[in-house]
């Protein structure tokens, strides 16, 4: 008799637990799917498709507003362009403008990296030849709420900011806005930033430093290191720098000089001759712009049109000068009266709408530096020890300095790196721009790189577009800029 030998059955339980495997893939699936096009959904409706007045480019931009505290209705607003060619494959590079209280949008941005300025017609934007998202994808932030467009709707948050809560409020953003553009999440990640960003930048790198320690894959973010400009860092040497640098570039008297040598500016209340010299250092600064020794200042209709950004802030850095009003004085820029072309701009309703700006109808206009911000309430006397600890931590840093800049000089720098007391691996040393000019020098640190800027003000990409350009590129792809001709 043949043996027949019967195919064993699966049991009703494996059959079960096989059908829900596959449901919850599909499950998945369809969720992973829904996710996604929630996500390209979020980004087509912060798609900028164009501004008025903007010149045709090929690259995308993205601009407005991530919530960063739902419960107080606190939202950053941000804008974000694309690189020129390959975004996929080219890193992203947050900018921070300073203050604390001005605009990342409109210095940064419009002024001095991104690629539309405002021209002085004021219906018109002109591209900038020299906009950093050549080198990288190039994202704007107004930070904190009460600057610019960012806003929150709980009134009592704006007199407790301070360093702290512009930090946390920008690693908030920053994890939302990854969600929002997962394609950038593995992307190379840096940040940059000028002025009092010397405070934001490195703060920032340190909370997200710490933080990757211990968030999820979803929270983490790529982050390789920063560049900071004409940097507020440290009390006691950016207030030496800025008397010194004035002597020596002629812009004050021996005398006055002498007189300033004798005070002691680490103390909080000065004697009375030594306040009576500083308001006779800061004078200088009503006839010269402080942040561009050499640059015209802007004097359409017979005034000088640069004036101050409401009142000084009381509670920031350094806690001595910037009780003086000229510390607060607004920069003017390599065409003194540019700010005043975006102020224009910026507060054009169909240039609003164009960027998902002012959803909020926010009560007063939009402005470089925020005249709602008149009280800090942290800020520590000096960065050092948060840059030691990440040059430490392996993050790539440099500092670079516009050597025309009186604000915070590259003499308040140099003393400031000193004090670091890093080991000097290559010593100063001239770097060339393509053009086979002394771009400014170098000195290379263990662990940071410093570059100057020569005939540079505060605000190095608006006074020499080319070398900024070539600095980021450098920095970027950590390679040393070139110590000959070439």
């Amino acid at each position: 008799m043949a043996c027949v030998t019967e195919t064993p059955q699966p049991s009703v339980m494996y059959v079960v637990v096989v059908a829900v495997y596959f449901i919850m893939l599909l499950f998945l699936s369809v969720e992973k799917t829904a996710a996604a096009s929630i996500k390209i959904e979020e980004q087509e409706h912060d798609r900028v498709k164009s501004l008025p007045g903007q010149p045709p480019v090929g690259f995308k931009q993205y601009a407005g507003y991530v919530t960063v505290n739902e419960t107080h209705g606190r939202a950053l607003f941000y804008w974000f362009f694309e690189a020129t060619s390959e975004p996929q494959n080219k890193p992203l590079l947050l900018w921070l403008n300073g203050g604390p209280g001005c605009s990342s949008i409109g210095f940064g941005a419009a002024e001095e990296l991104g690629p539309f300025f405002p021209k002085k017609n004021n219906r018109e934007l002109k591209f900038n030849k020299h906009t950093w998202n050549k080198a990288a994808n190039l994202l704007f932030l107004e930070s904190p709420v009460g600057v610019g467009f960012s806003y929150t709707n709980t009134s009592s948050n704006i007199p407790q900011l301070g360093d702290t809560n512009t930090a946390r409020d920008s690693h908030i953003f920053l994890v939302n806005w990854f969600k929002r553009f997962p394609q950038f999440r593995d992307n190379e990640f840096y940040i940059a930033g000028e002025s009092y960003a010397g405070h934001y930048v490195p703060q920032l790198a340190e909370l997200i430093f710490d933080d990757n320690k211990k968030a999820s894959k979803e929270d983490h973010l790529n982050l390789k290191g920063f560049i900071i400009g004409n940097a507020l860092l440290d009390d006691e040497t950016d207030q030496k720098g800025m008397i010194d640098y004035a002597w020596g570039h002629a812009v004050i008297s021996d005398q006055l000089y002498n007189n300033l040598t004798k005070c002691n500016f680490s103390n909080a209340h000065l004697s009375d001759d030594c306040n009576n010299a500083l308001i006779k250092y800061f004078k200088v600064y009503n006839i010269i712009d402080m942040y561009s020794l050499y640059a015209p200042t802007c004097n359409e209709n017979g005034t000088n049109a640069r004036n101050f950004h409401g009142s000084p802030v009381r509670g920031t850095r350094p806690h001595l000068f910037s009780n003086f009003k000229e510390w607060h004085k607004m920069p003017a820029g390599y065409d003194p009266c540019a700010s005043d072309y975006t102020e224009v701009y910026m507060n054009r309703p169909d240039v609003q709408h164009a960027l998902h700006a002012n959803v909020t109808n926010i009560p007063y206009p939009w402005t470089h530096c925020s005249n709602n911000i008149t009280f800090w309430s942290d800020a520590p006397t000096s960065i050092l020890p948060i840059i030691k600890k990440l040059v430490s931590g392996g993050l790539r840093v440099w500092v670079y300095s516009g050597d025309t800049d009186g604000r915070i000089p590259v003499t308040s720098t140099r003393y400031t790196l000193n004090k670091l007391g890093l080991k000097t691996i290559q010593e100063w040393t001239p770097w060339y721009t393509n053009n086979k000019q002394v771009g400014g020098w170098t000195i290379e640190y263990d662990g940071l790189m410093f570059v100057t800027i020569r005939g540079a003000g505060h605000q190095v990409p608006t006074f020499k577009p080319r070398e900024a350009l070539q600095l980021i590129k450098h920095f970027l792809t950590n390679k040393k800029l070139p110590s000959q001709a070439f």
